[in-house]
């Protein structure tokens, strides 16, 4: 089981918007040498919005090959339309991922019974193993933990990212879904609190410019001590809001690009670049999290 600091990893790309492969094995060896536990690639961090399928599926399997056995890796596989996820996840299970990631499908608004026939229907593609989404203020639909109890029988869906900021979910979860079924945090400002309740793991934003930190955090909080987990993610707590001071990964990636670990900060429309106001506050944010900003 994949446990832990999980980056929730950005995809670089060049001026032109093309994929920048080779800050992508920087960004795959920086992860491996900070300690993070493993990668998700291709999720709504990674632009997956935006990649078109075949380029999504090479984005993945190039994150694997830079990898190498070294560290899992994840593949987002989420779409709106279950044929889509479906056609995604049978492409991903091609290229050598640990498990996959997949979103609710958003704008379309399922019912909890349409969750379940998505769900069952994409896992049924593949077996490999699979790990539900739910993140509704991307998405405009809330996956209720007694929706994510009735896949729990399914054989390979192994978990949930949980992305609400409610950590009260994690003792409801746990109750319906068992303590094999693995509990994973999609939201940093809370994800502290969420380990200190019983979930596994996170999958971050700020893990991409913070893993070593965010790392020691999460290993503090899974062992159960509450005052140096505390103590870590004290100076870390201005990134989870600045990060989000627009949407997510405008800027993360000029985060990372302002640090050098990639080339360029570019994005891809619909997304702009972060606006000048955001800068200082991004900046102030980072400076307090002992990030070297050159």
């Amino acid at each position: 089981m994949i446990n832990g600091s999980i980056v929730a990893l950005i995809t670089p790309m060049n001026s032109d918007g093309s994929v920048d492969f080779a800050s992508l094995e920087r960004l795959v060896e920086f992860h491996i040498d900070q300690g993070t536990d493993a990668i998700v690639a291709v999720g709504t961090t990674g632009e997956s919005a935006t990649l078109p399928m075949n380029e999504h599926v090479t984005v993945v399997a190039q994150t694997v090959k830079f990898a190498a056995g070294r560290i899992p890796v994840i593949g987002g596989n989420g779409a709106n339309a279950t044929s889509e996820a479906v056609e995604l996840t049978k492409s991903l299970s091609k290229v050598g991922v640990a498990a996959m990631l997949g979103v609710t499908p958003y704008y379309n608004k399922p019912t909890p019974k349409g969750l379940v026939a998505h769900y069952k229907a994409v896992a049924a593609s593949t077996d490999i193993p699979q790990i539900l989404y739910n993140v509704p203020g991307r998405t405009a639909v809330d996956m209720k933990p007694e929706t994510v109890a009735e896949l729990v029988s399914v054989s390979n869906i192994i978990g949930v990212k949980e992305a609400t900021g409610d950590v009260s979910r994690v003792k409801r979860l746990r109750e319906l879904c068992g303590n094999d079924f693995m509990l994973y945090s999609g939201d940093d400002a809370t994800a502290r609190e969420f380990l200190l309740l019983g979930g596994n793991g996170v999958i971050s934003v700020a893990n991409n410019i913070v893993p070593k930190a965010f790392k020691a955090m999460c290993d503090a909080a899974l062992a159960g001590n509450a005052e140096l987990a505390a103590s870590i993610d004290e100076p870390l707590r201005g990134l989870y809001s600045t990060l989000f001071c627009e949407a997510n990964p405008i800027p993360v990636k000029w985060a990372a690009h302002r640090m050098g670990l990639i080339e360029c900060g570019h994005i891809r429309l619909p997304l702009t670049e972060l606006s000048e106001q955001c800068h200082g506050l991004l900046i102030d944010a980072m400076t307090r999290a002992q990030i070297e900003v050159k």
